[in-house]
């Protein structure tokens, strides 16, 4: 009865979320327009819908964007939110065509070059894609996304200062998502080898966000460099078991610890049940490491 309850008072506070929403939606649509100056009603939508987009409640805003075309509201500000939809959804050729005719508006440009340097960066259009992400956070410092974006690029340069310093630009601006760059600046120290430093990132983007299954990833990995594969390989509920056990086997194989990691990635490929493509290139790659080093061994050795 207890839990039925509580179900019960989950459901309600759904439905208010819901109804709050719905509401908001109706009250700014059904204003007459000598009621409420365009201008004045563009502004209101926007702020639903951007709403909406923090939110990651993307059918909602595009609900909420089909009705201003409809009702005839536009601005440049509802464009550059267009785009910002097309983008969340991975429609990228739309999404880039909302930030360029957003872009000639001077207020929105700077939101607008960020968009199309996330765009240009997603697609790996890496050397195109820097310079425009430089010219947004040149124009609008606090745009945490261009910076994090910035870090992601320098990270695949391995310039690492570079990197760091544009993590922490993002980290401090004010509607950063911690989780996110916590769980971007983990993982390039990761790759620096700063293990202690990158375990640190990932436990607090987890605090920040338990939900952040990348981030979840990326402190297995960590463990996993450490030696520590007990830990890494511990999961949780709706883990993708045979997936750990690879991305750990692989792990071990890079740092040499080969018999680990033909036993995890033998363990990978029975979990997995079937023909499991992926672990078994991993075996094949820990094995002929394991040939390499073995065979520079025997180089090496006094004759």
């Amino acid at each position: 009865m207890i839990i039925r309850h509580r179900f019960l008072a989950l459901t309600a506070v759904a439905l208010a979320t819901t109804l709050a929403a719905t509401d908001a939606q109706a009250r700014i649509f059904s204003r007459k327009p000598d009621q409420t100056p365009a201008t004045a009603a563009s502004a209101s939508v926007a702020e639903e819908i951007q709403r909406s987009l923090d939110e990651s409640r993307y059918v909602d805003a595009g609900s909420m964007l089909d009705r201003a075309t409809v009702a005839g509201l536009s601005s440049p500000h509802l464009t550059l939110l267009s785009g910002e939809l097309f983008l969340a959804r991975g429609r990228y050729a739309e999404a880039l065509k909302g930030f360029e005719a957003a872009g000639r508006t001077p207020s929105e440009r700077p939101r607008a070059l960020q968009g199309k340097g996330l765009i240009l960066s997603l697609q790996g259009k890496s050397d195109e894609a820097l310079p425009v992400l430089e010219q947004a956070v040149q124009a609008d410092k606090g745009l945490w996304r261009a910076w994090n974006a910035i870090g992601r690029e320098y990270d695949m340069r391995r310039n690492w200062e570079r990197a760091e310093q544009a993590y922490g630009v993002a980290l401090a601006a004010p509607d950063a998502k911690i989780a996110v760059v916590l769980n971007n600046r983990g993982y390039s120290r990761l790759l620096q080898g700063r293990l202690d430093e990158a375990s640190a990132d990932l436990v607090r983007a987890l605090e920040s966000d338990p939900s952040l299954r990348l981030a979840r990833t990326n402190l297995r990995l960590t463990l996993a460099a450490r030696g520590d594969y007990s830990r890494a390989a511990a999961g949780g509920i709706g883990d993708d078991r045979a997936a750990i056990l690879n991305n750990i086997g692989l792990s071990a194989a890079l740092r040499g610890d080969y018999g680990q990691a033909e036993t995890l990635l033998n363990q990978a490929m029975a979990a997995r049940g079937e023909y499991y493509a992926r672990a078994s290139q991993n075996l094949e790659l820990s094995r002929g490491l394991k040939a390499r080093d073995a065979g520079k061994g025997e180089a090496d050795a006094p004759r």
